[in-house]
């Protein structure tokens, strides 16, 4: 659906792109001819992606960074630019989130979730943010959110907090800096099962299982789909959408949102009793 040179010339730094949706990201950006950046904060995980893009033909470089110290991120930002020159894209991608009763969580837990997916997406948009208007240059941010930013959600009440957060940085860039030529653009994935998703948010078979049982279409997301989407949203064939976040999760959240959307469990006889009972039928013995 891409022409193979949508990305050529610019050059796209991922946040978490070692792994998961970040990887499948880094991937399609670099397979429409962008020269990509990953960063995270495991070597060897980063390593091992950037030799995988590399044999595939994809101009690459990764460094470590712990995205909560904004002393790393300027230091990392340093690097790439020195490496292949002015960085056009940010993808906002790194995460951290388990599942777990909010009651039982330490505020150790808290502030990692905080920092990383809240702060250190600041920290990020922030450093590259002032370069871009500095220099005039102009720029995209990517940001990865998910539905609950503005529904909300039991159990990942960090999480939800943060990714609220993004949306609001987002929305609120969106106007202040589209004056500098920066657009800012947000993805809502829904379930996208990757390694650390199984580990945190889908431990066991069963909570996957009830995972997909409520997405309408019927099943996860393939990571394909959501960088796919990612690679259009950054691209300039997008240049007029500007502080728009997109779901991508098979009509999930619409499910859930709907008061009467669990009438999807009655059966053929209990509608045909509920047809009856609207029409003033008398009830059949």
């Amino acid at each position: 659906m891409f022409s193979e040179n949508l990305l050529r010339g610019k050059t796209v730094l991922v946040t978490g792109g070692g792994t998961g949706i970040g990887k499948a990201m880094a991937r399609k950006f670099g397979e429409l001819g962008a020269s990509v950046c990953i960063l995270g904060r495991r070597e060897n995980v980063l390593s091992d992606t950037a030799s995988e893009l590399s044999r595939s033909g994809i101009r690459v470089e990764y460094r470590r960074c712990d995205i909560r110290d904004p002393e790393e991120v300027k230091a990392a930002v340093d690097y790439f630019i020195e490496k292949l020159g002015p960085i056009h894209i940010l993808v906002n991608n790194a995460a951290g989130n388990f599942v777990s009763p909010t009651e039982k969580l330490s505020s150790h837990a808290i502030d990692s979730i905080l920092g990383i997916v809240l702060h250190g997406t600041l920290y990020m948009t922030l450093e590259l943010g002032k370069r871009w208007i500095a220099s005039g240059q102009g720029g995209v941010v990517l940001d990865i959110v998910t539905t609950y930013a503005w529904t909300g959600s039991a159990f990942v009440v960090p999480s939800a907090a943060a990714k609220a957060g993004v949306l609001a940085v987002v929305r609120s860039l969106a106007v202040e800096w589209a004056r500098y030529g920066i657009r800012h653009v947000a993805i809502a994935p829904g379930p996208f099962p990757t390694e650390a998703t199984k580990k945190n948010l889908f431990p066991i078979p069963e909570v996957e299982k009830i995972i997909a049982g409520r997405v309408p279409i019927g099943r996860v997301g393939k990571l394909d789909e959501v960088a796919n989407l990612a690679a259009y949203l950054i691209s300039d064939l997008a240049s007029f959408i500007n502080g728009e976040v997109v779901t991508i999760d098979g009509g999930e959240w619409l499910k859930g949102a709907g008061q009467f959307n669990d009438l999807l469990a009655l059966t053929e006889s209990q509608w045909d009793a509920i047809r009856a009972i609207s029409r003033g039928e008398p009830k059949k013995k």
